[in-house]
């Protein structure tokens, strides 16, 4: 069943492609138009069969149904603001950046079917290259009304995600972006900083724990910069709390206190154990 007659997405990368992909093979949308900075990144697209058309402007989205933004989150609010002037009365708008209170307090004012969209899928790996079929299968998607969306909107965006293999999340954008540092950018930042932290001469010696705990610090430098940037606050603060529970560790150990150590570890455990 065809929701959309035509769907423009607008970077043309892993999860841009994944959603071009699945719009396309399940019928979701009469025409896919994908664009991208790089050229050559669309071109691939198309030879994937992520999108059936390369766009060559932001004109392409004149006549567009839907708009995906899917591009790093410091481009999102201005492609925004340079399709608001382009896009047809009823065009829902949405974007799939991994940080949203910004994005979505400028863009919800501007763009009156907008609305703010993070699923949580996909790897440390990045671009079309790494198209995988059936990505947000079982996936979080995470979505972000305000009071000024639309009941349209929101459930046409939420039955696109449910059709997409997503189960979905409502969330403010704000509580978004306090959730997430937790359980995204806080595990990146640890990611990047062990692996900073361990010498070149030792890492020959590493068994499958340094590779599973270190895997997401593989992830792209650029786009990982601009995340942090975007939750600076909440990374902060999340950071904070995370050295304090460091040197309790680290003070267990200065003390020799093994029983402390040890409900340390346990309630780490405990934890772990409820992500299933």
């Amino acid at each position: 069943m065809k929701m959309f007659n035509k769907a423009v997405i607008i970077g043309t990368g892993l999860i841009g492609g994944s959603i071009g992909l699945a719009l396309r093979k399940q019928h979701l949308a009469g025409q896919v138009i994908g664009l991208s900075r790089q050229a050559k990144n669309a071109r691939l697209a198309k030879k994937v069969g992520a999108i059936d058309q390369v766009g060559s402007s932001l004109e392409a989205v004149a006549d567009a149904d839907l708009v995906i933004l899917a591009t790093p989150v410091n481009t999102i609010i201005d492609l925004g603001l340079g399709i608001v002037k382009k896009i047809k009365k009823g065009c829902i708008v949405i974007d799939v950046g991994s940080t949203k209170e910004r994005i979505v307090s400028k863009l919800s004012v501007l763009i009156p079917n907008f609305l703010g969209c993070h699923p949580l899928a996909g790897s440390e790996k990045k671009g079309i290259a790494n198209l995988e079929d059936n990505i947000f299968k079982g996936s979080i998607c995470i979505i972000t009304p305000t009071i000024k969306t639309s009941r349209r909107t929101l459930n046409k965006v939420k039955l696109l995600w449910k059709k997409l293999g997503a189960k979905i999340v409502i969330l403010s954008a704000k509580k978004h972006d306090q959730a997430l540092a937790f359980t995204s950018h806080l595990p990146h930042a640890v990611a990047f900083s062990l692996m900073n932290s361990i010498p070149n001469s030792c890492l020959g010696l590493s068994s499958s724990g340094l590779s599973d705990t270190t895997r997401i610090s593989g992830s792209d430098a650029g786009l990982w910069s601009e995340i942090f940037l975007s939750n600076r606050i909440n990374l902060l603060a999340d950071l904070s709390i995370f050295q304090a529970k460091l040197s309790a560790l680290k003070f267990a150990l200065e003390s020799k206190n093994k029983r402390r150590l040890r409900k340390i570890l346990l309630l780490a455990r405990k934890k772990r154990e409820k992500l299933g």
